[in-house]
């Protein structure tokens, strides 16, 4: 008898894993359904991941919790256009050696295994972003010569540095000659100078962390800070000690008689600026004052504590950029933040957008005006012609009103003698039927009348009806 699971719903692969246990414990001969997937694959976001820079080891497991299963397969990947080689151990850590910048970025992991007889994959995603706790120093050096020639002075910091080396190994730091000045000396500018040397010492050196091998992130960034203060401070009485112990360099060459480098001063300058490529982001909530690596599109210069988008024109690909990477000639970026190198087109495809952009606040600078003109100008008349119209309407409408009676009268008096004579004929039959009824007419009505039959001949009332 076959056993297998009923198909369908989206508990399919918990169910078919339940049935052929209970049928694997009874005995019964097994058969997967069809309907039941023949792999199964999950994703998962592991988050960002914090290393300091120049960590002498960091190991990341491919998965965030121990996993119990037979026989794992593990692979490890990275989103970058070069890939590099990665170094990873049997149980599926990935180390990393004295982690810079360049090695932050977006990783994988893949997990692979067997269970019941139905092939599992686990991928895990990371994004490694490299640190460091601010802090280091300065050094300005100056010595005394009686050359000023780059030939001389290559070989004296050729010699300051191979002397220097056993300090850095005994003080797990970095010293960097960075800038040489060569100016004649105030008390005998003839025959004297003075060689000034900027040292800058970077306090991650080899196993400067090796009391640190905490993997929790408070614990192990807490002990990163406590070095680094420890280390500044023994590295800057270790260089006052060597410079008093080493007063003078004395440079020879075969044939020319020796020159003799003697040292005047040592000041040192603490500073806590980030180094090139890095920038207080304040992604790190636990050390909010420790400095990010700039991501691919963003340059960090040297110490500065921001991180800043690359000009356009110019891109950066990998994280903790310096400076950003110009386009080829002819070509250019169509905006700030280019994160790659497809990102740069030719001039000719963006000139004029960006010239319409550019010429922008010109335009507005020339209409403005004389739109503002325009409308100070309309609002000016408008109260003109409304002030003429204000006071001019009254001695006009009593103008046209005298002219208006005047015509009105001048149209009576030409009006047709028929219709004036109707009009009295009705009027005096009107009087004479009061008359008749009150007896006597009145005074006024009785001139009238006169008035009327002077002028004109009386009708008789039957005639005045047929009329």
């Amino acid at each position: 008898m076959l056993c297998a699971p009923d198909a369908g719903g989206p508990q399919v692969l918990v169910v078919g894993i339940l049935t052929l246990v209970l049928c694997s414990s009874s005995g019964r001969t097994v058969s997967l359904p069809r309907a039941l997937p023949l792999t199964s694959s999950w994703e998962h976001q592991g988050g960002f991941i914090f290393i300091h820079m120049e960590s002498s080891l960091y190991s990341l497991p491919c998965s965030p919790i121990e996993m119990e299963v037979a026989n794992p397969t593990y692979h490890w990947g990275q989103d970058r256009p070069v890939p590099r080689l990665l170094s990873v151990t049997k149980k599926g850590h990935l180390l990393f050696q004295h982690f810079q910048a360049a090695d932050s970025g977006k990783y994988s992991c893949t997990i692979s295994y067997t269970k019941y007889r139905i092939p599992v994959s686990q991928t895990f995603h990371y994004s490694i972003l490299g640190y460091h706790v601010p802090g280091g120093l300065d050094t300005v050096l100056l010595f005394h010569s009686k050359f000023c020639e780059d030939e001389w002075t290559k070989r004296f910091l050729q010699d300051l540095q191979d002397k220097l080396r056993q300090l850095e190994m005994e003080q797990h730091c970095k010293l960097q000659l960075n800038a040489t000045f060569c100016f004649p000396s105030l008390n005998s500018p003839s025959d004297e100078f003075i060689v000034q040397v900027q040292l800058e010492v970077s306090l991650f050196g080899p196993n400067w962390d090796e009391h640190c091998n905490s993997q929790d992130m408070e614990m192990v960034t807490d002990c990163y800070r406590i070095t680094v203060l420890h280390n500044l401070r023994q590295v800057q009485l270790a260089l006052t000690r060597f410079f008093k112990e080493h007063k003078s360099f004395l440079i020879t060459r075969p044939g020319i008689p020796s020159i003799n480098f003697t040292n005047e001063f040592v000041g040192f300058l603490r500073i806590e600026q980030c180094r090139a490529g890095y920038g207080q982001t304040k992604q790190l909530q636990r050390c909010p004052d420790c400095c990010i690596v700039c991501p691919p599109g963003m340059f960090g210069p040297p110490k500065s504590n921001k991180c800043f988008p690359c000009p356009v024109g110019t891109y950066s690909v990998t994280h903790g950029m310096a400076f950003c990477t110009p386009c080829k000639h002819g070509m250019t970026t169509g905006a700030s933040g280019a994160s790659s190198m497809k990102d740069c087109v030719k001039k000719e495809r963006t000139e004029q957008a960006v010239s319409i952009v550019h010429k922008m606040p010109a335009l507005l600078l020339i209409v403005l005006p004389a739109l503002l003109f325009l409308n100070v100008l309309f609002i000016l008349s408008s109260c003109y012609w409304f002030y003429q119209d204000y006071h001019l309407q009254s001695p006009r409408a009593s103008k046209m009103k005298g002219s208006t009676m005047r015509m009105e009268r001048t149209s009576d008096s030409f009006r047709s003698p028929k219709q004036s004579l109707q009009g009295l004929l009705d009027a005096s039959d009107t009087r004479s039927d009061k008359e008749q009824r009150d007896g006597a007419p009145s005074p006024a009505m009785s001139l009238n009348l006169a008035a009327v039959t002077d002028e004109t001949p009386v009708l008789a009332p039957e005639e005045r009806r047929n009329t």
